[in-house]
């Protein structure tokens, strides 16, 4: 017997109920929206929450734990919001799982916490996990308990002033010494091999213009300017996790805006791919899809990268070394670092030194020094 549902939401059937669960100043009436797998299990979830309301356990949220009100942060205020990516709410629910569940500022009350616990955790932290990790961790803090703040249940962030272990430019340093370009070699082995294949131009498109993966999956013809031999990047493909419930969740491939501003950008096409470009026949929708006419998967592109790299006898390197590798080529022909900076999208100034438009004809010029390993 199939299951009666009324909603559907990223190709999930759900039964929803709306329900007052308070009303305003002026009488209005507050109603939430709940979910579930059938009308019980909807009507279950909302008559928890209102008698939740009615013996003050969601009113007197300053008595839960540092663990239980993040929770119900991510899950009654994030989740499904319009205010934040797919991708972020995953960012977030993974740092909560990861480094504030079990840990031990979970079972501290809010109003308790203080900022030298929280610096002690972080020095515990530091002893095995880089700075990087713990500043991401701090950062998805600020934001949770910013909200805590302005919501009453605390009256200062205490997150404000800490201090946190290592040396950033260290860490960036050897991020970019440990980056893994293509040799011109390695190029020409690798276009002999892919050649007439469906991943030649991918491959050759990359190279090309350094776009980022999930920039050059979400390419679509419209972004594609052939007369102007350029191409717009204002979005990109993401694999992510699609939270249905707490403790339930299924992949989905969005296409969601560049993570920073710098990345929407206007990047020329080297001459000699133009060409190659014109001859597809079909000239509408996304330009990379799969057999089943589905937009290419991250992960599949990583497996068969991983597959020419084996067959071609070349050291594994990520797909993302095209990326480098376009950035490192025009640097070695002498384009400014600022350029580069610019199409690439680069917003670190301890990467790039600095990020500043330049003119499209100078970029066009620096992006054809690159024809003569594209021919």
């Amino acid at each position: 017997m199939a299951k009666k549902t009324n909603y559907t939401k990223n190709g999930i059937e759900y039964y929803r109920i709306t329900k007052t669960i308070g009303h305003k100043e002026d009488g209005t009436p507050v109603k939430k929206e709940f979910y579930g797998n059938s009308k019980s299990e909807a009507e279950e979830k909302a008559n928890k929450y209102i008698n939740d309301l009615k013996n003050g356990l969601i009113q007197n949220a300053e008595n839960y734990t540092v663990s239980q009100l993040m929770k119900i942060w991510l899950f009654d205020f994030l989740h499904n919001s319009v205010a934040i990516k797919p991708s972020t709410f995953q960012r977030y629910e993974g740092i909560y799982r990861n480094y504030i569940k079990s840990s031990t500022i979970a079972g501290t009350k809010i109003t308790k916490l203080n900022s030298v616990q929280i610096q002690n955790y972080y020095n515990d932290l530091s002893k095995d996990k880089s700075y990087s990790q713990i500043s991401t961790l701090n950062k998805v803090l600020k934001v949770f308990f910013n909200w805590c703040y302005k919501d009453g249940y605390i009256i200062k962030n205490p997150c404000s002033n800490l201090t946190l272990k290592g040396n950033k430019t260290d860490i960036i340093n050897n991020k970019i010494k440990e980056v893994k370009i293509l040799s011109i070699k390695e190029i020409n082995t690798i276009k002999n091999y892919i050649k007439g294949t469906d991943f030649e131009l991918l491959f050759l498109l990359d190279l090309g213009t350094g776009l980022r993966l999930g920039e050059l999956l979400a390419l679509d013809w419209e972004h594609i300017h052939l007369k102007e031999k350029e191409l717009k990047v204002d979005k990109s493909a993401k694999e992510v996790y699609i939270y249905d419930s707490f403790d339930k969740k299924h992949i989905e491939t969005i296409i969601q805006t560049p993570k920073t501003r710098h990345s929407i950008r206007t990047v020329p096409i080297p001459s000699s791919l133009i060409d190659t470009l014109n001859q597809k026949e079909n000239k509408e929708g996304y330009l990379f899809l799969d057999k089943q006419g589905n937009l290419l998967k991250g992960k599949n592109v990583s497996s068969e990268w991983t597959k020419i790299l084996k067959k071609c006898n070349i050291p594994h390197k990520k797909f993302h070394s095209i990326r480098h590798t376009f950035g490192s080529i025009l640097l070695q022909k002498g384009v400014d670092i600022e350029t580069v900076a610019e199409l690439m999208g680069h917003t670190a100034i301890s990467i790039t030194q600095m990020y500043m438009h330049s003119e499209t004809k100078i970029k066009s010029n620096s992006v054809n020094k690159l024809n003569s390993i594209l021919n």
